[in-house]
């Protein structure tokens, strides 16, 4: 059985397949974080931190989210190095001119 290639050669669809992989795995990492800081009414994991130090909200279980989304946003840096990296490559730029 052979994969269609769109017009693609094989490292390229390979590149295209890991950047929509990145690119979703990306929006489930942004979904996950926006719950946590929604849920208490924030935009960083730095508010929700600065919110359990002054003692506007109690400490546990809000620390545990606060650590998660802090995780989460460091992933997503890393997710977004990885997609930069893919489409910053000389041979994919330019195949997109």
């Amino acid at each position: 059985m052979s994969i269609p290639s769109y017009g693609l050669s094989e490292p390229d669809l390979f590149r295209q397949a890991l950047i929509s992989f990145l690119r979703d795995k990306k929006r489930q990492v942004l979904q996950a974080r926006l719950d946590i800081l929604a849920r208490y009414n924030v935009e960083t994991y730095l508010d929700l931190e600065a919110r359990i130090a002054n003692g506007d909200i109690p400490e546990h279980p809000t620390w545990e989210d606060c650590v998660t989304a802090e995780n989460l946003t460091a992933y997503l840096e890393e997710l977004n190095d990885y997609l930069t990296d893919l489409q910053d490559a000389p041979d994919y730029r330019a195949k997109l001119s």
